[in-house]
């Protein structure tokens, strides 16, 4: 009896041992990844097969019971559903359609609230460097102008200015009707030729995307330091225990 529990919860294990050993050598998993790897877990690898015994039935329930059960904050699946949005690999195909107009919302009035504060700032340095040139002018000096200078006027004023959220409306569109990559192309990648098409989106997929699926990256950089600073090398400054794990990840 005990021979046969254990071979059938070798049997559970085995249906993810494969995409267990996967995980480790991805270099980075963005949370993005999170809704797709649910998805594969429910339908493929702990969905129940016709050969499972009672055993490794109740095992594979278990665990999607706790998946779900983990993942089942709202606010949690909002995350999750932009954070899959934004990737190109995947954008709409692991959420409900139903949840794209709460998405786009979401998006549209983080990309406006961004735009503002870029606008606020900007005119906040218009303004000081108006205020040091005025103070370098010496008074009573005519200021020359050049020729451009008199069609800046004309050309701003005759031009309709777009509205913020037409504007995010719009990105979010033409993203939509871009084709997906490859699932084993880089988003980031995609992002960085893409920016100049999506300006305020590719903001919004800097944000999200950065979010690391799991804790792994940043426990293995403490364990890089770890192995670093021993007791021969107590002495080691912050910033070159710093430079020293940066060199080992990167080189």
């Amino acid at each position: 009896m005990g021979i046969q529990r254990n071979d059938d919860s070798q049997g559970a294990r085995t249906a993810q041992s494969q995409f267990s050993d996967t995980l480790p050598g991805e270099e980075y998993v963005s949370i993005s990844y999170l809704k797709p790897v649910l998805h594969l877990l429910a339908t493929s690898v702990l969905a129940e097969d016709q050969e499972d015994t009672d055993l490794t039935k109740s095992i594979k329930t278990k665990v999607l019971a706790y998946l779900s059960d983990k993942y089942n904050d709202p606010s949690i699946q909002e995350l999750l559903d932009v954070a899959s949005f934004l990737d190109p690999r995947f954008k709409t195909q692991y959420f409900s359609p139903n949840n794209i107009p709460t998405i786009k919302t979401r998006l549209e009035t983080e990309m406006m609230e961004s735009a503002r504060c870029a606008y606020n700032q900007e005119k906040r340095s218009r303004t000081e460097t108006s205020s040091r040139s005025q103070i370098v002018q010496p008074s009573g000096e005519k200021v020359k102008k050049s020729l451009g200078s008199f069609f800046r006027t004309a050309v701003a004023s005759s031009v309709y200015p777009k509205q913020p959220g037409d504007v995010a409306e719009a990105e979010l569109n033409s993203y939509l009707m871009t084709p997906a990559i490859d699932e084993e192309d880089d988003p980031l990648a995609w992002w960085k030729v893409h920016k100049i098409n999506f300006l305020r989106l590719c903001n919004m997929a800097r944000k999200y995307l950065c979010i690391p699926a799991t804790g792994a990256p940043s426990e293995c950089l403490f364990s890089a330091g770890g192995n670093m600073v021993t007791c021969t090398r107590s002495s080691l400054k912050p910033a070159k225990v710093g430079m020293l794990v940066f060199l080992a990840k990167n080189l």
